[in-house]
């Protein structure tokens, strides 16, 4: 008999907590299953074992910060006097937490259980490079294309979700031009569907040193990068933004304005559009709902309680600033006693949403 479907309301889910996306990369590279595509000899390992040193590292991909960890990368179309000579050209040491492995079993052959044994030993592991996913494709009779691809971009996608890690995978694109670089990319959509992000790198003349990084994924936004190659340093420099966006800094915008403004405050209680009105924010009240409600433990760390809750129609945001509470000095300097929060939260009928 199947087991019953467990569910959750929608009214439940929109106050759960949950923890945010990890970014491995801000603004780049979330958890999840990625694939990284570009013609052969292109440049794709220089720029994948770079990305992977500097994330093991914790230093930044052009302006974009990165959070450190282990990383482990499947080379597995080099040899490790290749890999040594690579590493020695990017930099003259490397971070205990890069691991290289030269060998793996494939896909649903064993690979999975060989990534979860590092993870294991590695709990602090947040990527995983291999480089290429040819290499560890164990292709089917019994399946058609489409129904391998799918299958196989499934199990990896299933421990990057399970451990919130990005497994990045390095692939070909087709011969065949397309409008869409997206299209290019070898495979069916059985792959390219079930990815979490595509990055295609690309040239306009294979003689050229600069390239298109065209990004697009479920859980960052749609971008495109003009970057050229360093021949003698061997890395791969950001030269533009082709979306006209301005890098994001490490705080979150949305997120200092609302610290700023109940700090300011001290309470509000209202609707998410009353909010964003009071604090003169561009942030759509969706937006900035979803921020709070994805930032709660954030938001606590600085001193700011919020909960919410519906009342009659509409969804009222509760916001209240708790300072630390500084044991040499009697005084709260007028912001409101500790001791009540709890008691303002649990009636917040008694505040006024324009206090």
């Amino acid at each position: 008999m199947p087991n019953k479907l467990i569910t959750i309301t929608g009214e439940e889910l929109m106050c759960k907590e949950l923890p945010p996306t990890r970014m491995v990369v801000q603004r780049l590279i979330p958890q999840g299953l990625h694939v990284l595509a570009g013609a052969p000899k292109i440049g794709k390992s220089w720029l994948t074992l770079w990305l992977c040193l500097q994330v093991a590292r914790g230093e930044a991909i052009w302006e974009m910060a990165s959070e450190a960890g282990s990383v482990l990368y499947l080379c597995l179309e080099d040899s490790l006097v290749r890999i040594q000579e690579r590493m020695l050209d990017l930099s003259d040491s490397a971070p205990p937490t890069l691991h290289f492995a030269t060998m793996a079993e494939t896909i649903g052959g064993g690979l999975g259980k060989q990534i979860e044994d590092f993870l294991v030993e590695h709990p602090d592991t947040n990527l995983i490079a291999i480089d290429t996913l040819q290499r560890v494709r164990n292709v089917s009779g019994d399946l058609n294309a489409y129904a391998n691809d799918y299958r196989e971009t499934n199990l990896l996608k299933q421990i990057a979700d399970e451990h919130r890690i990005a497994i990045l995978l390095v692939h070909h694109l087709r011969k065949q031009g397309d409008d869409d670089p997206i299209n290019m990319v070898s495979g069916t959509t059985g792959l390219t569907g079930a990815v979490d992000g595509l990055y295609v790198l690309k040239k306009d003349s294979r003689r050229s040193r600069a390239a298109k990084l065209i990004v697009t994924g479920r859980d960052i936004e749609d971008r495109e990068f003009t970057l050229e190659f360093d021949r003698q340093a061997h890395v791969w420099n950001f030269i533009s933004d082709d979306s006209g966006e301005a890098f994001a800094s490490s705080a979150d915008e949305t997120l200092a304005e609302v610290v700023a403004f109940i700090k300011a405050e001290e309470i509000f209680i209202g609707t998410a559009s009353q909010l964003a009105e009071k604090m003169g924010s561009r942030t759509r009240p969706n937006i900035l709902s979803k921020k709070l409600v994805q930032n709660q433990t954030a938001l606590a760390e600085m001193g700011i309680v919020f909960s919410n809750s519906r009342t009659g129609k509409q969804r009222e945001i509760t916001l209240i600033y708790e300072p630390p509470v500084d044991d040499g000095n009697d005084s709260n300097d007028g912001k409101i006693d500790s001791g009540l929060v709890s008691d303002l939260l649990s009636q917040p009928s008694q505040l006024s949403s324009s206090a």
